[in-house]
């Protein structure tokens, strides 16, 4: 079906989305548009930032302790790093929170705060790429740009029933999105697009009777909406191996340390741990123990990255609080205060079950 056969298609979108649009703390409603209120980039650029690869209802409440903390992003700016990252502990993908932090001084110091109105500009900031920068420009400035993601891709797939698998098709679906997308409230069908497949497309068992392309979709008229978007076979991810050490001082303290700045994880908060990268296998033993203690194993615990598994086998010991210089002590009662991310805490809860229960700040 080409596209210009059906020039009504997004006029049936905008229609849908504004009955039936989803209300979320970033976004500014279709009523509130018509009353002249305009979205903050600050908040679509910090939300849009979150979602990548985390779901609506996990950001926000991420997104509403951002704002409470740094309100605008000047603020964000301003605030000490290790701050922004204990903050984003839990979200994952850490690399993200850094280049927050960069982005945010950037519009802050070259941009005296304000973000960019171009989707050019934006892909010069640090850490933004073609979906963030095609996101705010469209949601914030109603710039026509194509805004792809998961969702956008499975819509478009089944309205077509496009053949061609992911990843190689996605050139080709973000030429059909950019031909849909109107120039007249660009943003709104770039955000009903994403609530089409969040809400009526999804993955499995899609509404489509509910669908405003009911009437239009290939695969619908095919019988085999699930089918789309075609996959490649996924390769089976790797796995790697490590240890953990839990040392524990007769007071209630954890002794911490924090990782370099680049890599995985960069800048996070850890507890020691042997050598394990994404290609290579750490020390699993207790060979691999940051200082000599009475070392007990505690069992293993799994954290799935996004490019392989890690099993690290976890070692306790009580120890005396000796201070070292590459490290700290922390009391269990305060671990939430640190940017532990959920692979250091696994570790940690598997050697302190209570670590993280209600009543701690983890």
């Amino acid at each position: 079906m080409p596209i210009s056969q059906k020039p009504d298609l997004a006029k049936k979108l905008i229609f849908w989305y504004d009955r039936h649009h989803r209300e979320l703390p970033w976004r500014v409603s279709p009523a509130m548009a018509a009353k002249g209120v305009r979205p903050e980039p600050y908040h679509i650029w910090l939300s849009e930032v979150m979602l990548q690869q985390t779901t609506v209802q996990a950001v926000k409440p991420y997104f509403e302790k951002f704002l409470a903390l740094w309100p605008k992003v000047t603020d964000l700016a301003d605030a000490p790093s290790e701050q922004v990252m204990a903050a984003w502990a839990g979200l994952g993908y850490y690399a993200r929170a850094r280049n927050l932090k960069k982005c945010a001084e950037a519009v802050a110091r070259e941009h005296g705060g304000r973000f960019p109105q171009t989707q050019e500009g934006l892909l010069a900031l640090p850490g933004i790429g073609d979906y963030t920068s095609a996101a705010v420009a469209a949601i914030a400035f109603d710039q026509p740009a194509p805004v792809m993601d998961g969702n956008v891709e499975r819509v478009v797939s089944r309205l077509f029933a496009i053949e061609e698998a992911l990843p190689a098709a996605k050139p080709l679906f973000k030429s059909y999105v950019a031909a849909l997308t109107p120039k007249d409230r660009p943003g709104d069908f770039a955000q009903a697009m994403m609530d089409l497949g969040a809400t009526i497309c999804t993955p499995k068992r899609p509404a489509c009777a509910l669908c405003p392309f009911r009437e239009d979709c290939c695969a619908l008229a095919g019988h085999d909406p699930e089918h789309f978007p075609v996959k490649a076979a996924k390769k089976e991810k790797p796995v790697r191996v490590g240890a953990a050490f839990v040392a524990v001082s007769p007071d209630g303290a954890v002794f911490l340390r924090r990782r370099p700045e680049t890599g995985l994880l960069g800048g996070m908060t850890e507890i020691p741990n042997s050598a394990w990268t994404a290609r290579i296998d750490g020390d699993a033993t207790e060979a691999a123990a940051p200082f000599p203690a009475d070392w007990r194993h505690r069992g293993v615990v799994t954290h799935v990255f996004t490019h392989f598994e890690l099993r690290l086998s976890v070692f306790e010991a009580e120890t005396p609080r000796l201070e070292r210089p590459d490290g700290w002590w922390q009391a269990i009662a305060a671990l939430g205060d640190e940017a532990l991310p959920t692979v250091m805490k696994k570790a940690i809860a598997q050697a302190l079950p209570d670590a993280f229960k209600p009543g701690q700040k983890g």
